[in-house]
């Protein structure tokens, strides 16, 4: 049977695309509070814009990570969380190479260059995890495949405003930030698929997010944080926006990688900026360019052929039975 008539995909589809959703309403909530759309107490330069990336990408982790331990620990006991000392390092690998990495570094290439520049660069992690699965032989180099990574990244490109107005700012160390980010991402794509053949997606979440959490106390630690003197609405949208940017989309990331092969579901993720465009066109009353539509159209458009079947092999059996 080949991957592309297995009742599976469609499920994994379907988490991916919840993951990609959160992810822009995320990206539309943080539009919307660095513009003062969402009053957060002094207005927005006060509220957002003065937050240091780090402090956005640890407060995300550290409040997901204080939210699932209990919720774990009530449903299932603490004892049926341990993992094999042996596995800790992988965890933690992933989470400060994989997580922590991709998010800071997506921030600090927003601060240094602006948004379809670290979009663009951060999406062309289609075409490494491809590469990487290719030559490790784990995927064959169809121009299937290959077609609709270009498709996926040419549409990202488009969608963010590639074309237009925005276009690229090539600051050295912004782009540099939003490379190593994309390299990042298609690293927990690897990674992770590989994990969850041996732990269910709830424990791989939670020992990624005590890796990046502990992470980053080491690089900041919690008296830095409380010597900001946040206010309660700003801890409050970070607590929201923490749910929304890690708990929920990393859960169902994590689920649609035990359904999907990587290069299949990093492609499919590219629906992050397509959700991103739709809701600020529909809640912020942001202008959907005509360019901007094409680009929603090819990445829709990969993402319909990277799912149709082609000749099976071994090697392309790369989906895990979902531990649950």
């Amino acid at each position: 049977m080949t991957s592309g008539t297995h009742p599976r995909p469609l499920r994994g589809y379907l988490y991916i695309g919840t993951a990609a959703f959160s992810w822009g309403i995320s990206a539309t909530l943080g539009r919307a509070a660095f513009t003062g759309r969402i009053p957060l107490g002094g207005g927005p330069i006060r509220s957002l814009a003065h937050i240091d990336p780090l402090i956005i990408s640890q407060s995300r982790v550290t409040l997901s990570l204080l939210v699932l331990l209990p919720l774990l620990i009530a449903r299932r006991g603490a004892s049926s969380l341990k993992v094999p000392a042996r596995d800790l390092l992988q965890f933690f690998l992933l989470g400060v190479l994989g997580v922590a990495a991709s998010n800071y570094l997506y921030y600090l290439a927003i601060q240094r260059t602006n948004v379809a520049t670290a979009i663009i660069l951060q999406y062309t992690a289609p075409v490494w995890v491809l590469m990487y699965t290719v030559a490790r032989g784990q995927q064959r180099p169809s121009w299937r495949r290959s077609t609709a990574v270009g498709l996926a990244v040419a549409g990202c490109a488009l969608a963010v405003g590639l074309v237009g107005s925005g276009g690229f700012r090539m600051d050295p160390i912004g782009v540099t930030a939003a490379l190593l980010a994309a390299f990042s991402f298609a690293l927990y794509n690897v990674g992770g698929h590989k994990v969850l053949a041996r732990y269910d997606r709830w424990k791989v979440l939670l020992w990624v997010l005590v890796g990046t959490a502990a992470f980053w106390m080491l690089v900041n630690p919690p008296w830095k944080i409380v010597a900001a003197h946040y206010g309660p609405a700003q801890w409050a949208f970070m607590a929201v926006f923490s749910l929304v940017s890690v708990l929920l989309p990393f859960s169902c990331y994590f689920a649609g990688l035990q359904h999907l092969e990587p290069t299949r579901a990093i492609v499919a993720s590219c629906l992050e900026p397509v959700f991103s465009i739709l809701l600020a066109a529909l809640v912020l009353g942001e202008l959907l360019h005509p360019m901007q539509t094409v680009g929603i159209v090819l990445v829709l458009f990969a993402i319909a052929l990277i799912q149709m079947p082609e000749k099976a092999t071994p090697e392309d059996e790369l989906v895990v039975d979902p531990i649950e």
